[in-house]
């Protein structure tokens, strides 16, 4: 059997890296891309990523976007992992701006640049939004509206390409220990209310969230189509 190709972004570290080794791990070839030239060499550097291939993308670059797809010669999985959180400046037009082109137009360039490739294969694209696509957030607006957009990207793919045979779905990761989160985690009383309303009163890891995208892209998912799937412990359905 062909070896299958996936391709994610924003995966030197966090959950973008983890899943790059769940999908090495599940017998694919895996290109994972990063945006700073200091991450793809640590990960170059690191012996147990040999096997996963790294390449500098900053996905608010159409030219990067399109030289990148365009040297693919085959694509079975797309995951737009590449994004940023809640910058701190977020009620500032150049920060609402920048989080909004990472985070929604940097997923939707690579959606659109997979197309032709995925059409081939019969792939499948996962795109990562958040519990932030389901509620508001008086502290980080342009990540909220950022999240609630690729949310609405996805579905409206599953109805456009599904001629295709192109599957699109979305991970909504909850509360997740990664080094975007570290500081959320020691802040006590940050960290005291999360645990309270989650259910299973803890983090979640990286590859809970991989795992959950490798299901989607896999064929065991092969009549799921437009599907925002929360993994977050129960966070979501918590009342307060």
């Amino acid at each position: 059997m062909e070896q299958q190709f996936a391709l994610v972004t924003g995966g030197t570290s966090g959950i973008g890296l983890a899943t790059a080794l769940a999908f090495r791990e599940k017998g694919y070839c895996v290109l994972a891309t990063g945006v700073l030239d200091e991450e793809i060499e640590s990960c170059m550097g690191q012996s147990a990523l040999e096997a996963i291939g790294f390449q500098q993308l900053d996905v608010r670059d159409d030219d990067q976007v399109e030289a990148l797809f365009r040297d693919l010669s085959r694509l079975d999985v797309l995951v737009n992992c590449a994004g940023v959180g809640r910058s701190g400046d977020d009620f500032e037009t150049a920060a609402f701006t920048r989080t909004v082109d990472i985070n929604l137009n940097g997923t939707m360039r690579c959606c659109y640049a997979a197309r032709p490739l995925l059409a081939q294969r019969g792939g499948a694209i996962v795109n990562i939004a958040s519990m932030m696509s389901f509620f508001g957030s008086g502290t980080g607006p342009a990540y909220a509206a950022s999240k609630g957009a690729v949310a609405q990207f996805t579905k409206s793919l599953a109805v456009a390409w599904a001629g295709d045979g192109i599957r699109t779905n979305a991970v909504a990761p909850g509360w997740v220990d990664t080094p975007m989160t570290r500081a959320l985690q020691e802040d006590n009383d940050y960290n005291a209310r999360v645990l309270a309303r989650s259910p299973l009163k803890r983090w979640g890891k990286p590859d809970e969230i991989a795992e959950a995208i490798a299901f989607l892209a896999s064929p065991a998912a092969s009549f799921i189509n437009g599907v925002i799937l929360p993994v977050d412990g129960g966070y979501l359905i918590t009342g307060v």
